[in-house]
């Protein structure tokens, strides 16, 4: 395909999505229709349609209006190109310009794409972060590599990495964090990911990991497990017993394998209680995913108050219920990939004024940056009782 008829693709692809499709579903569809798009046409075009989603509002003003064509507009003209030498109208291109795509002017939450009703949120949770926060959001988010300790160094990670065209460094903060600067597609076919050396885990979800308070023989539960990758990171840092626990256990079905590969043992649960009490119980929460929109851009205009308030209720829920299968001198470790205060820190203070027996002994936030994800952590013990 010609870079026209890709923008003309992407284009079709984006009217979808406004239309309310899903994007992996919209990519899809659209694969099955175009089969004689190559793979170096999809990724290119994928790689357009996520530009745009991260960058929805400012691209829409800079292409004059909320369409496919206005985005892949405003995408070109954000990258500095002049779209006048690609909308040609000949072959696949896009149909010249008129008079409609002249750019707009953009308001302030409209150039940061940021939700007219979320920006008060936003700004109360970041303060001086708010600008450099969205902006962040507004790039692609880097590749991270966990180097599994229980079968490699990083040096010899980075090593089988190279061998298959994969150019990865170290991280200076996180000795088992490796970021990977080209060739990132080629990941899941590497040896080094295909021998359980490396898994993919943001830096971000890696840190939570190495703060938690593991000792050897510890039994742990990793509730909301999701695709089991804290259990996995859990499990390769010290001997004992991991469990996973997910209220949607089809998305635990491919942690058998990974544990397998990883050389570690998972025991999935249907009954996150049945194996009660644990001495640490993680609970990654279901949340906005606003420190990871990046990742996910659709996920960021789908959030509405009312989803907001319904994802706060399930995470208070979550904790009440968690709290009640942690043995009397464990760990209850509460973690979102949020950066709003609703579902972090005013989490913290309403499950301790629920519970007055638990104390939270340490919370961290983590940025939206290039060293990784918007995470929030927070640690409750128990508090001695008398006597």
């Amino acid at each position: 395909m010609t870079p026209p008829a890709r923008l003309s693709g992407a284009m079709e692809i984006l009217d979808r999505i406004l239309n309310g499709e899903g994007a992996e579903q919209a990519l899809t569809h659209w694969g099955r229709a175009n089969r004689f798009a190559g793979s170096g046409d999809r990724h290119a075009i994928r790689d357009l349609v996520f530009a745009a989603l991260r960058c929805k509002r400012s691209y829409a003003a800079l292409g004059g209006a909320m369409t496919g064509r206005g985005l892949i507009l405003g995408h070109l003209r954000r990258e500095g190109t002049d779209p006048q030498d690609l909308f040609t109208g000949t072959g696949h291109a896009p149909s010249p310009l008129g008079a409609a795509d002249a750019p707009l002017e953009a308001l302030p939450l409209e150039a940061l794409d940021c939700p007219d009703w979320l920006g008060p949120q936003m700004q109360a949770s970041l303060g001086e972060n708010f600008a450099a926060t969205l902006s962040a959001m507004q790039h692609r988010a880097p590749t991270f590599l966990r180097v599994n300790g229980r079968k490699a160094t990083p040096a010899a990670a980075l090593a089988s990495l190279t061998k298959d065209g994969i150019i990865a460094q170290t991280d200076s903060a996180n000795e088992w964090g490796l970021e990977v600067l080209e060739n990132a597609r080629k990941i899941n076919t590497s040896e080094a990911y295909l021998q359980g050396l490396v898994e993919l885990q943001d830096l971000s979800s890696q840190s939570v990991v190495l703060d938690l308070p593991l000792k050897p023989g510890d039994k742990v539960l990793d509730y909301c497990a999701g695709g089991g990758g804290k259990s996995l990171a859990m499990a390769a840092r010290v001997d004992g017993h991991f469990h996973a626990y997910d209220h949607f256990p089809n998305r635990l079905k491919d942690l058998p394998l990974r544990a397998q590969r990883a050389g570690v043992e998972v025991a999935i649960l249907a009954d996150p209680g049945s194996k009660a009490p644990y001495d640490l119980v993680l609970c990654d929460a279901p949340c906005s995913g606003s420190g990871s929109w990046r990742r996910d851009p659709q996920g960021k205009w789908a959030l509405t108050p009312e989803k907001l308030l319904e994802i706060c209720g399930l995470q208070a829920e979550i904790l009440d219920h968690a709290a009640q299968i942690v043995q009397p001198e464990g760990v209850l470790v509460y973690v979102t990939c949020s950066v709003l205060q609703a579902e972090n820190e005013n989490q913290v203070l309403a499950f301790e004024s629920r519970h007055p027996d638990w104390r939270c002994e340490r919370s961290k936030r983590r940025g939206v940056t290039g060293q990784g994800d918007g995470f929030f952590s927070a640690q409750f013990r128990r508090l001695p009782g008398p006597g």
